[in-house]
């Protein structure tokens, strides 16, 4: 009789155990789920986000260039992208395809990926870096090939940032 009441009790204790774990499974599955999953896997330095005009074949190039270079990039369509990039201090001359914004620093144009990956991580006290135009030779046109002139731009004006 000892033997019925400890099988029985031990089928008891799995059933709930079970149930339990089922109830859990479900609970767990009807949370909302994480919309910014990019934001807690993928660095700072490395999330990219693009305001770009929607038909602009190069710009859409450059973020595939930059995804393929590691950069989780958010494409946002606007076509007022020029007017963003001098509000945030881009100079009016200096305007480059698109806008991004890397870690805190705003990027105008095809600047190529070893240009930023060198700003994000020595972190110079200005706004950005823009190269002008829509350079042949640069990423997202036909390919980075040559020097390409990158130039830095804040508080302190305008500057050469990279001429590789």
């Amino acid at each position: 009789m000892k033997s019925k009441f400890t099988l029985g009790t031990v089928a008891a204790i799995t059933a709930a155990g079970i149930i339990g774990f089922a109830t859990f499974g479900m609970a767990e599955s009807d949370r909302a789920p994480d919309t910014d999953t990019a934001a807690i896997t993928v660095p700072a330095d490395r999330q990219m986000t693009i305001w770009r005009d929607p038909s602009c074949g190069c710009c859409d190039a450059y973020a595939d260039y930059a995804e393929e270079n590691g950069y989780h990039v958010t494409r946002i369509d606007d076509r007022d992208f020029d007017k963003r990039s001098v509000e945030v201090g881009v100079p009016e001359q200096g305007l480059g395809c698109h806008l991004a914004e890397v870690d805190g620093y705003y990027i105008s144009g095809l600047v190529p990926v070893e240009v930023i990956q060198r700003l994000t991580s020595e972190r110079p006290e200005i706004t950005g870096i823009t190269l002008p135009g829509m350079p042949s030779n640069a990423p997202g046109m036909a390919g980075k090939s040559g020097t390409l002139k990158t130039y830095a731009f804040g508080e302190d004006g305008v500057a050469v940032y990279s001429n590789e």
